[in-house]
């Protein structure tokens, strides 16, 4: 991939590592379309980086995403990188009493981290296909491949779009089209705060992954969760043993 002149859309682009990747993606002279659900954030990036797009979009909103397809095709046809960052992760378990709260955090996750993410690259991946070169890439987890207990549903919709990140790179290989998965360890930002020591920042994380876009590195696995893949692989049960009450 070439590092510079293309547009790009970061959806959660406003904070945290979707604000890390948005500042790389500038840094290297870039368009930058950001989405995201809070509008004061949105014009908090306005003010900072007056040349980048803002949208404001709730991902797992079918209705406003297909508005969102239909700007983008319409007043953004050079865009050829999404980058599917938004995401959420509540605590909780099932062994306590379900409510209706619980089913809607439930659902709530399922939509934004897993559904949203693989609905949006299926709409505009027509508008990819026109370029020489695009991108998809897919920001998962290290929790996508070894589970914690206090969050099973942001464990699993992690590991389908690992997987599905995966698949897609299949269909694809033939295309003009990467796909690339950033794999984070915990990072610090406003869902982590509390959570873990030891925490990477997002900018960090933005530039290790930049290296690895620069050399075509499609799965790109940050900090711990390197060596989390390589115990993975030798000691699986120590590794679920390590992070199970992470």
């Amino acid at each position: 991939m070439r590092t510079s002149g293309h547009t790009v859309l970061i959806t959660g682009g406003a904070s945290g590592i979707g604000l890390a990747l948005t500042q790389q993606f500038l840094n290297n002279e870039n368009q930058v379309i950001v989405v995201g659900r809070n509008e004061c954030k949105l014009s908090e990036v306005s003010q900072r980086h007056p040349n980048v797009k803002v949208f404001a979009c709730d991902i797992s909103k079918d209705d406003e995403v297909d508005v969102l397809v239909s700007e983008l095709t319409e007043k953004h046809p050079n865009l050829n990188v999404i980058v599917n960052n938004a995401g959420i992760q509540h605590n909780y378990s099932f062994l306590d009493n379900v409510s209706e709260n619980t089913v809607g955090k439930v659902k709530n996750e399922i939509d934004i981290n897993l559904v949203a993410p693989i609905l949006l690259t299926t709409k505009l991946l027509p508008l990819l296909y026109k370029h020489d070169q695009a991108a998809i890439v897919n920001v998962s987890s290290g929790l996508g491949l070894i589970p914690k207990k206090s969050a099973p549903v942001y464990c699993a919709t992690k590991a389908g779009l690992h997987l599905f990140s995966k698949s897609l790179r299949y269909q694809l290989e033939q295309s003009p089209i990467k796909v690339f998965e950033i794999i984070p360890a915990l990072v610090d930002t406003e869902m982590t705060k509390g959570r873990g020591r030891g925490k990477i920042s997002p900018e960090a994380l933005a530039e290790e992954f930049w290296k690895a876009f620069r050399r075509d590195q499609e799965e790109v696995a940050i900090g711990k969760v390197k060596l989390l893949k390589w115990i993975c692989r030798l000691a699986p049960s120590y590794a679920e043993a390590m992070l199970k009450n992470s």
